[in-house]
Protein backbone atom coordinates (compact mmCIF):
# COMPACT_ATOMS: atom_id res chain seq x y z
CA UNK A 1 0.00 0.00 0.00
CA UNK A 2 0.91 3.56 -1.27
CA UNK A 3 0.81 5.83 1.86
CA UNK A 4 0.97 9.46 0.44
CA UNK A 5 0.00 10.71 4.08
CA UNK A 6 -2.40 9.58 6.66
CA UNK A 7 -5.59 11.41 5.10
CA UNK A 8 -4.72 10.18 1.62
CA UNK A 9 -3.47 6.68 1.31
CA UNK A 10 -3.89 5.02 -2.10
CA UNK A 11 -5.23 1.58 -1.88
CA UNK A 12 -4.74 -1.65 -3.66
CA UNK A 13 -7.86 -2.48 -5.66
CA UNK A 14 -7.97 -5.57 -7.88
CA UNK A 15 -11.00 -5.83 -10.28
CA UNK A 16 -11.67 -8.98 -12.20
CA UNK A 17 -13.85 -9.20 -14.47
CA UNK A 18 -16.21 -12.51 -16.37
CA UNK A 19 -19.03 -11.62 -19.04
CA UNK A 20 -21.40 -9.55 -16.91
CA UNK A 21 -19.72 -10.32 -12.90
CA UNK A 22 -16.68 -8.99 -11.13
CA UNK A 23 -15.01 -9.82 -8.37
CA UNK A 24 -13.65 -6.89 -6.83
CA UNK A 25 -10.79 -6.75 -4.02
CA UNK A 26 -9.85 -3.76 -2.29
CA UNK A 27 -6.91 -3.62 -0.15
CA UNK A 28 -6.99 -7.86 -0.45
CA UNK A 29 -10.68 -7.60 0.92
CA UNK A 30 -13.16 -9.18 -1.10
CA UNK A 31 -16.35 -7.33 -1.70
CA UNK A 32 -19.92 -8.53 -1.59
CA UNK A 33 -20.58 -8.85 -5.11
CA UNK A 34 -24.49 -8.25 -4.28
CA UNK A 35 -23.35 -5.03 -2.73
CA UNK A 36 -22.14 -3.33 -6.05
CA UNK A 37 -24.34 -2.60 -9.00
CA UNK A 38 -21.91 -0.83 -11.29
CA UNK A 39 -18.18 0.06 -10.76
CA UNK A 40 -15.69 2.89 -13.13
CA UNK A 41 -12.35 3.43 -13.39
CA UNK A 42 -10.56 6.29 -14.57
CA UNK A 43 -6.88 7.76 -14.54
CA UNK A 44 -5.91 10.80 -15.32
CA UNK A 45 -2.10 11.67 -16.01
CA UNK A 46 -0.37 12.75 -13.43
CA UNK A 47 -2.96 11.66 -10.66
CA UNK A 48 -3.78 8.56 -8.94
CA UNK A 49 -6.29 5.93 -10.34
CA UNK A 50 -9.34 6.34 -9.35
CA UNK A 51 -12.19 3.33 -8.73
CA UNK A 52 -16.04 4.59 -8.20
CA UNK A 53 -18.48 1.74 -6.50
CA UNK A 54 -22.01 2.39 -7.05
CA UNK A 55 -23.42 0.50 -4.21
CA UNK A 56 -26.03 -1.44 -4.86
CA UNK A 57 -28.76 -1.39 -1.55
CA UNK A 58 -27.40 1.40 0.80
CA UNK A 59 -30.08 -0.16 3.61
CA UNK A 60 -28.25 -2.89 4.18
CA UNK A 61 -24.52 -2.84 3.17
CA UNK A 62 -21.75 -1.90 5.79
CA UNK A 63 -18.39 -0.61 4.74
CA UNK A 64 -15.73 -0.28 6.71
CA UNK A 65 -12.14 1.42 6.07
CA UNK A 66 -10.43 4.27 5.03
CA UNK A 67 -11.67 6.23 1.44
CA UNK A 68 -12.32 9.38 -0.18
CA UNK A 69 -15.95 9.03 -0.48
CA UNK A 70 -18.71 10.70 -2.87
CA UNK A 71 -21.74 8.98 -3.08
CA UNK A 72 -24.28 10.17 -5.45
CA UNK A 73 -27.35 9.00 -6.66
CA UNK A 74 -28.15 8.71 -10.28
CA UNK A 75 -30.53 11.50 -11.72
CA UNK A 76 -34.39 11.55 -11.68
CA UNK A 77 -34.21 11.43 -15.79
CA UNK A 78 -37.99 12.47 -15.63
CA UNK A 79 -38.12 16.23 -15.56
CA UNK A 80 -35.26 16.22 -18.72
CA UNK A 81 -37.59 13.72 -20.26
CA UNK A 82 -40.86 16.16 -19.92
CA UNK A 83 -38.82 19.40 -20.96
CA UNK A 84 -37.98 17.64 -23.94
CA UNK A 85 -41.44 16.09 -24.70
CA UNK A 86 -42.88 19.53 -24.38
CA UNK A 87 -40.58 20.85 -26.64
CA UNK A 88 -41.63 18.48 -29.54
CA UNK A 89 -43.96 19.31 -32.23
CA UNK A 90 -47.05 17.17 -31.81
CA UNK A 91 -47.67 17.59 -36.03
CA UNK A 92 -43.68 17.03 -37.13
CA UNK A 93 -43.84 13.94 -34.77
CA UNK A 94 -46.91 12.26 -36.14
CA UNK A 95 -45.47 13.28 -40.33
CA UNK A 96 -41.82 11.84 -39.34
CA UNK A 97 -43.79 8.73 -37.60
CA UNK A 98 -46.28 8.13 -40.55
CA UNK A 99 -42.89 8.54 -43.03
CA UNK A 100 -41.24 5.73 -41.64
CA UNK A 101 -40.10 2.77 -43.62
CA UNK A 102 -41.30 0.04 -41.50
CA UNK A 103 -44.47 1.32 -40.31
CA UNK A 104 -47.34 -1.31 -40.86
CA UNK A 105 -50.80 -2.17 -39.93
CA UNK A 106 -49.61 -4.26 -37.06
CA UNK A 107 -51.11 -3.06 -33.62
CA UNK A 108 -49.19 -0.31 -32.20
CA UNK A 109 -47.26 0.30 -35.16
CA UNK A 110 -47.65 4.04 -35.02
CA UNK A 111 -46.94 4.10 -31.59
CA UNK A 112 -43.82 2.03 -31.98
CA UNK A 113 -42.57 4.51 -34.92
CA UNK A 114 -43.43 7.16 -32.46
CA UNK A 115 -41.52 6.20 -29.61
CA UNK A 116 -38.50 4.94 -32.25
CA UNK A 117 -38.62 8.59 -33.84
CA UNK A 118 -38.74 9.97 -30.38
CA UNK A 119 -35.32 7.91 -29.22
CA UNK A 120 -33.66 9.09 -32.52
CA UNK A 121 -34.31 13.08 -32.00
CA UNK A 122 -33.57 12.41 -28.21
CA UNK A 123 -29.71 11.14 -29.81
CA UNK A 124 -29.82 14.12 -32.34
CA UNK A 125 -30.56 11.50 -34.84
Amino acid sequence: MDQTNDTDATRRVAITARGGRADIEVDGARIDPSTVKAYSVSHVAGEHPEVLLHVADRGETNWAGMAHVAVADLPDPGPAAAVFLDAIDPEALERAALARPRLGPEPYSLTKAMLTQLGEWARGL
